[in-house]
């Protein structure tokens, strides 16, 4: 059931996103607090449950693949409640539940409250975001990367490259400029307030291909999928012109 402070986004291009934040007492799915992503074992009851339906024995690449579900689903409803809404959705860690589907992937996502607008303007992209960037996803990338060997940078582009995606899917469907500010300043800005790297920053860049072609929009960081059976690079992997030994190309590049 759609949180009925945040119906009028899920409309045209959006309406795929309707159902993937739910309010707790509405939806009785059996859910996971997310904090439980990152607690002892686990990460390792998350992984198995997944093993079923994506084989792979390298769980550097088994957590990749499945953070990008889950950064994508979580991304887009709350960055557009954010930006076209004004509005401060509960979503830090310990705060939400995950609801996964038959495949052990994010299929929806239990908050405690409908949110609130934002009392006074947020002073800046990473006070906007914060709640998002700060209360979720760095705990989470922290936790994760304590008990797998993988690099934080894989998991922060993963994020970061859905973020630019939606800000520029917005920008391409007319959302006005003034609207979309803070969301291009996560991506654009290299240092975060206090001084310390925004792990958000620049996370794609375009590669010219060949003359008269449109530029290919490129990752960072390799998510590493391609270490698991039959998945091959993704068609904006960094790799995709010199690709590791024994990768799979995709079938349309």
């Amino acid at each position: 059931m759609t949180i009925p402070a945040l119906a009028p986004l899920f409309v045209g291009d959006f309406e795929y996103y309707r159902d993937m934040l739910v309010l707790a007492g509405q939806d009785q799915r059996p859910g996971i607090p997310a904090a439980d992503l990152v607690s002892d074992g686990g990460l390792e009851w998350l992984l198995s449950g997944y093993r079923r339906s994506q084989p792979g024995d390298d769980n550097r690449a088994l957590l990749s693949l499945w953070s990008r579900y889950y950064f994508v689903k979580l991304t887009v409803p709350v960055v557009a409640a954010n930006l076209v809404l004004g509005r401060d959705l509960p979503v830090a860690l310990d705060r939400i539940e995950v609801v996964l589907d038959e495949n052990g992937l994010p299929e929806a996502f239990r908050l405690p409250d409908e949110g609130r607008p934002f009392e006074v303007p947020p002073e800046g992209p990473f006070d906007r975001f914060r709640e998002l960037l700060e209360g979720n996803f760095e705990p989470l990338i922290e936790g994760w990367c304590s008990q797998i060997k993988l690099s934080r940078r894989v998991l922060w582009n993963n994020a970061a490259n859905y973020f630019d995606w939606l800000i520029e899917t917005m920008a391409a469907g007319g959302v006005p400029d003034a609207i979309l500010a803070d969301g291009h300043g996560i991506i654009e800005r290299e240092k975060r307030p206090d001084g310390r790297p925004n792990p958000m920053a620049n996370p794609v860049r375009y590669v010219e291909r060949g003359e008269g072609g449109e530029p290919l929009r490129q990752r960072r960081h390799c998510c590493i999928r391609y270490r698991l059976p039959d998945l091959p690079l993704c068609r904006n992997c960094p790799h995709i012109d010199r690709p590791p030994k024994g990768a799979l190309l995709p079938e349309d590049v």
